[in-house]
C-alpha cells in the first residue's frame, strides 16, 4: 500500500462510511474439495460522472481495481484476505458507521488468511459468525444466505 497521511486515511474511512461496502461471500463451487470459497471485498461507489475521488483512492492505497458498471455507477474494489486485512487496520481507526462490520471482516480474513484446508470446525464457526454480523449490519439490497445454509454450505450441521 502506498504512504499516506492521516488526513487521506481518514477522508478515505469517511468515504467507505458513506459510500462503500464490507462485505465477506462465501461461493460455492464445484471446482473444490470444500465445495466453496470465501470472498473477502472492500468496494467503494461513486456516480461514474464523479468517479475521480476512486481513482485517487486507489492511488493513495496502491491497490484495487476501478470498474465502470452498466447502470452509470463506478466501483473499486479491494479483494483478497491480506489485502483487505491491510486496508482494514489502517482505515479502522477512523471508521465510525462500519465499525462493527470493519472489525468482523477483519476477524473473519485473519482465520481465513491461513490455509482454508486446515481450518477446524470451531474456526469455521466464528468465521460463519462474522458473516452474519456483517449481513445484519448491512443495508439488504440482495438476498443473503440465512444460518441454516451457511451452516448446510460450510458442512457444519451438527
Amino acid at each position: 500500500m502506498g504512504s499516506r497521511s492521516s488526513v487521506e486515511t481518514a477522508y478515505i474511512a469517511g468515504f467507505l462510511d458513506g459510500d462503500g461496502s464490507l462485505m465477506l461471500q462465501v461461493k460455492q463451487r464445484s471446482d473444490t474439495k470444500r465445495g466453496y470459497r470465501f470472498m473477502a471485498t472492500i468496494c467503494f461507489y461513486q456516480d461514474s460522472r464523479h468517479d475521480e475521488d476512486l481513482y485517487w483512492i486507489r492511488e493513495v492505497l496502491g491497490i484495487g481495481y476501478v470498474s465502470i458498471r452498466n447502470d452509470a455507477m463506478t466501483e473499486l474494489r479491494i479483494n483478497g484476505f491480506t489485502a483487505v486485512i491491510d486496508v482494514l487496520q489502517d482505515l479502522q481507526p477512523f471508521i465510525r458507521f462500519k465499525k462493527l462490520q470493519a472489525e468482523a471482516l477483519l476477524a473473519a480474513c485473519h482465520i481465513l488468511a491461513s490455509d482454508i484446508r486446515l481450518l477446524s470446525n470451531q474456526q469455521l464457526q466464528v468465521v460463519l459468525e462474522m458473516i452474519l454480523i456483517i449481513q445484519g449490519n448491512n443495508y439488504k439490497a440482495h438476498r443473503k444466505k440465512s444460518r441454516e445454509e451457511l451452516v448446510k454450505i460450510l458442512g457444519l450441521t451438527p
